[in-house]
């Protein structure tokens, strides 16, 4: 048999955090020791009600087929939560579609909303599978850069400029994987000011809302711009918030011919996400959220020994990150020295070298469009976050 593939793979990358971790693992099956910085994932075990929900829900024979678009409770609760975390601003159950994932759920957008040729404007640094989801159904990523003098935010005067007659979404992670800048009321207003003047989608990933830290007041942009409730679409989900990676549902609030579309896609892929999982988001969404305090309060130490070990002990230039659980520091004093004969040409080779010689894995920036930059997730406890950056250290003051 033939082992050509479709020509749209050929445009399509690996996830570089997934390659990373499988790298880490390999190596730990060897008996190394590696600390890992990679994949963003809670290490805390999901709340125990959730967990005993899904406990009940299988007892109960919870195990059958659910409306392709998640169970009716289940939108329900995703309504009324949502509401409560943005403004009092409402959608109805036939305006959600619950996914295997936040993925997934830009998946099925990107399916539903693109034609080949489209643009699709991203700033960068961005999560790694934005582009491809565009890529992987013919249209264009139009990437627009960031600074770190500006936060890694991208400005109203920059998406103006990145506007054409074929731009037909932008996509907005707010607080960011990777870099943990998130947008203020303001900067999300200023950006909606020149979506007024468009006629484009506008895409948010918020599935790291809830993560915030130091004060900052986390808005959508529906909230301050609800104007354009007819092109906002809002991908969230419990992954992040509530521990519940492994567990796959996220999901998608917006205009019901939206909904009605990504149902559509999804009845033919997927179907429904699992019962019992549905069942464990159930109790996320409306259970307490006393372990949900707990948690971010922990986060919040982990990023300030992350940031400040960084900072202090390795010397990297990296900025406090206002939500997510990423630290985002550039390596670029690391670039053009040795190890051995080796020489580190780019963010990729440091990330090789800190693996195999400092056995910490982190993801280099290049596969988020930041080359210089390295992404470490805090989103472990805080002896595993001092010894990494201890082993960090060690391994640069190798470097000549």
């Amino acid at each position: 048999m033939s082992t050509n593939f479709a020509r749209r793979l050929s445009s399509v990358q690996p996830s570089a955090t997934l390659a990373i971790s499988q790298r880490a693992a390999e190596l730990r099956a060897q008996g190394v020791d590696v600390i890992s910085f990679g994949v963003g994932e809670p290490d805390f075990e999901t709340p125990l009600h959730i967990r005993e929900a899904a406990k009940a829900a299988t007892d109960k024979g919870s195990s059958h087929y659910t409306a392709v678009r998640g169970m009716p409770k289940l939108r329900d609760a995703i309504c009324l939560d949502s509401k409560k975390r943005r403004g009092g601003q409402t959608h109805s159950p036939a305006e959600v579609v619950v996914s295997v994932g936040a993925k997934h759920a830009l998946f099925n957008l990107a399916l539903a909303l693109y034609d080949e040729g489209d643009e699709v404007i991203i700033p960068a640094p961005y999560w790694v599978s934005y582009p491809e989801q565009v890529r992987l159904v013919g249209a264009v990523p139009v990437i627009v850069e960031t600074s770190d003098e500006s936060g890694f935010r991208m400005t109203p005067e920059a998406l103006e400029k990145a506007i054409t007659k074929k731009t037909r979404a932008l996509i907005l992670c707010t607080p960011s994987n990777p870099t943990g800048s998130a947008y203020s009321a303001k900067e999300l207003e200023a950006l909606a000011e020149v979506a007024r003047r468009h006629n484009f989608w506008i895409i948010t990933d918020e599935i790291y809302a809830q993560l915030v830290y130091g004060g900052f007041e986390q808005k959508s942009i529906l909230e301050v711009a609800p104007d354009l409730r007819e092109r906002i679409i809002i991908v969230d989900g419990v992954s992040k918030t509530y521990a519940m990676t492994g567990w796959r549902i996220g999901w998608i609030l917006g205009p019901k011919a939206v909904a009605t579309a990504c149902d559509t896609i999804q009845g033919q892929s997927t179907t429904n996400p699992t019962a019992v999982a549905q069942f464990a988001a159930i109790a996320a969404l409306e259970g307490p959220t006393t372990e949900l305090v707990g948690m971010r309060k922990t986060f919040d130490e982990r990023r300030h020994a992350m940031v400040e070990g960084l900072r202090s002990e390795c010397g990297f230039s990296c900025r406090m990150p206002e939500g997510a659980f990423y630290a985002f520091p550039s390596v670029k004093s690391l670039i053009g020295k040795k190890a051995g004969d080796v020489v580190l040409s780019d963010d990729i080779a440091v990330a090789k070298y800190l693996l195999e010689t400092g056995r910490v894995a982190v993801v280099p920036g290049t596969p988020f469009g930041a080359p210089g930059y390295v992404r470490l997730s805090y989103a472990t406890n805080v002896t595993l976050i001092r010894e990494g950056i201890s082993r960090i250290r060690e391994a640069t003051a190798a470097l000549r």
